[in-house]
C-alpha cells in the first residue's frame, strides 16, 4: 500500500477536532449534525459536509479514521491530491443526499461520520484496483477488492430495506457509488479493464435507487427484524393505507377548524397539523 500524503493525514486531524468538540458540545452536535428538518425546511445546506466530520464515539471515529488511512493513499498517489479531495467530498454530500432522498418524511431522521466519505474512497479504490486486497483487524488473511464490493453492496440494499440496525446504510452506499463514478470519470481506462467488476457493483445499486425512486413502498418490509402489523396485507396495501390514515385524520382537523375554529384544536393535532404541512 502507498504511503499516505499530507492532504489524508489533514482529513483525519479535522475530524478528530471537529469530533471531539461535539463530544464535549451538545450544542455543536446538534448544530451541525445531518437533520432532514433543518436541512430541507430551514435550508441549513451546510450540515451535508459538516455533519461528515462529527461522530457519535471515539469507536465510530477510530474505524472511520483507521479506514481512511488504509485507503487514501492509494488513491492519493494514483490520482492525485485534488482528485482525492473531489472524491472524498463529493462521496460525503451524495452519501447524504441519497439518506436525504430516503428518509425525506422522516423530519427528525439524523445522522453523523465520515462513512459515506470512507466508502467513497474504499470503492474508489476497488474500481481502480479491484484486484487489491482488504483485510479485517485481527485476521491473517485478506479477501480480494471486488469482492468486498459486491458483498457490501448486497448489505447495505438488505440493511436499508430491514431496518436491521441503526447504520447509516443510505449514505453508506451512496457513498460509495459516487466515489467508484467519480474515480472512473477521472479515469476511465479503469471501467475497460475492470468492466465486468464494475457493473457486478453498480447495476444492483443503480436498480435499487430507481425502484426507491419510482416505488418508495418498496421500503415498508416484513422480516424478522422489521415487522410490520396486518400480515395478510400486501406492502403496496399497507402503504396507501398509511397514507389514507394519515389524510383522513388531517381532513377532521381541518374541518374542526372550519366548524370552531384553529384555537379550539388540542396541541397534538396542532402538531400533527404543522408536521402534514412541512412534508407536503
Amino acid at each position: 500500500m502507498p504511503d499516505n500524503g499530507i492532504t489524508a493525514i489533514i482529513l483525519i486531524i479535522a475530524n478528530i477536532a471537529f469530533s471531539y468538540k461535539g463530544f464535549i458540545s451538545p450544542l455543536f452536535f446538534e448544530g451541525y449534525k445531518f437533520e432532514v428538518d433543518k436541512i430541507l425546511i430551514k435550508k441549513d445546506y451546510l450540515r451535508l459536509v459538516s455533519s461528515g466530520f462529527l461522530h457519535v464515539s471515539w469507536m465510530h471515529l477510530i474505524f472511520n479514521m483507521v479506514s481512511l488511512y488504509f485507503f487514501s493513499g492509494i488513491i492519493e498517489s494514483s490520482l492525485g491530491v485534488l482528485q482525492f479531495l473531489i472524491i472524498y467530498f463529493t462521496s460525503l454530500i451524495g452519501g447524504n443526499l441519497l439518506s436525504l432522498f430516503i428518509n425525506k418524511n422522516h423530519g427528525d431522521y439524523s445522522a453523523v461520520g465520515a462513512s459515506g466519505a470512507v466508502c467513497g474512497i474504499i470503492f474508489a479504490s476497488i474500481a481502480v484496483f479491484p484486484g487489491m486486497g482488504i483485510g479485517f483487524f485481527g485476521l491473517p488473511f485478506s479477501i480480494p477488492g471486488w469482492l468486498y464490493g459486491i458483498v457490501y453492496t448486497a448489505f447495505s440494499i438488505y440493511g436499508i430495506k430491514s431496518k436491521k440496525d441503526n447504520i447509516g446504510h443510505e449514505a453508506h452506499l451512496g457513498g460509495a457509488l459516487i466515489g467508484m463514478a467519480v474515480a472512473l470519470l477521472m479515469n476511465p481506462s479503469a471501467f475497460i479493464q475492470n468492466y465486468v467488476t464494475i457493473l457486478i457493483i453498480a447495476v444492483p445499486s443503480i436498480a435499487f435507487i430507481y425502484l426507491i425512486i419510482t416505488r418508495p413502498q418498496i421500503l415498508l418490509v416484513d422480516n424478522f427484524y422489521f415487522k410490520a402489523h396486518n400480515d395478510h396485507y400486501s406492502i403496496d396495501h399497507k402503504y396507501n393505507q398509511q397514507k389514507k390514515m394519515q389524510q383522513q385524520e388531517i381532513d377532521k382537523i381541518l374541518d374542526k377548524i372550519s366548524k370552531a375554529g384553529i384555537n379550539s384544536l388540542s396541541k397534538k393535532e396542532k402538531e400533527m397539523l404543522k408536521e402534514y404541512s412541512k412534508k407536503n
